[in-house]
């Protein structure tokens, strides 16, 4: 496996992760404020944040920008998990075809041997 492989792996396990903060924020607006479960999920967020900002910066030591950036459409694919999973909400068609379509693209734009971004 390449190194390039294996930093593309790392950076969609890091925005699996930061895709769970868009859970956390979901939860802790349902709570009162400054309740204990409000800041329990707040302080979740700003937890998952700051692993976020660390793994970003290390990705980017690593992996063109621009490879960066087209992989994080990703989490539209783990938002809807996350709202299947944790709010009980359905997947529609529309919701598939867009995952795909962010899917594709993706693949397209990494996979580009001829582009800008080797």
């Amino acid at each position: 496996m390449s190194k390039k492989t294996k930093t593309i792996i790392a950076l969609n396990i890091l925005l699996f992760v930061f895709s769970l903060g868009n859970v956390f924020s979901k939860l802790a607006s349902n709570q009162d404020f400054l309740s204990i479960r409000f800041i329990l999920c707040y302080t979740a967020l700003l937890f998952i944040m700051f692993v976020y900002a660390i793994g970003w910066q290390q990705i980017i030591k690593r992996l063109d920008l621009t490879t960066a950036y087209a992989n994080r459409a990703i989490t539209v694919v783990f938002g809807i998990l996350w709202g299947v999973v944790v709010f009980n909400e359905k997947i529609t068609i529309g919701k598939v075809i867009g995952a795909i379509i962010v899917i594709a693209g993706v693949l397209l734009y990494v996979t580009d041997k001829e582009g800008n971004n080797e």
